[in-house]
C-alpha cells in the first residue's frame, strides 16, 4: 500500500521520493496545498475503490494514517 501511495505521490506531484516516508505529514513535509490533499483524496477514491467520508479527511495528516484508513475500508 505505501508503494502504491508513493508512486501516486510521485507522479500526480513530482515529489522527491525520498521525502515520501510513512510519518511524512502531507502538508508540513510534502508541501501540499488544499486543493492538492482534496485532489489527493479523490484520486485514492478512484485508486482503491472506496469512498472517504467528509468528516475523516481532517485525520488524514501523514501517509501511515492514510495508509491505515484506506486498508480499513477496503
Amino acid at each position: 500500500m505505501f508503494e502504491q501511495i508513493k508512486s501516486l505521490l510521485v507522479e500526480e506531484y513530482e515529489l522527491d521520493e525520498s521525502i515520501i516516508t510513512p510519518s511524512a505529514n502531507f502538508v508540513k513535509d510534502l508541501k501540499l496545498n488544499s486543493i492538492e490533499l482534496a485532489d489527493l483524496v479523490v484520486t485514492c477514491e478512484e485508486k482503491f475503490d472506496i469512498e472517504i467520508d467528509e468528516n475523516d479527511i481532517h485525520t488524514l495528516q501523514t501517509i501511515s494514517d492514510l495508509i491505515e484508513y484506506v486498508e480499513a475500508k477496503k
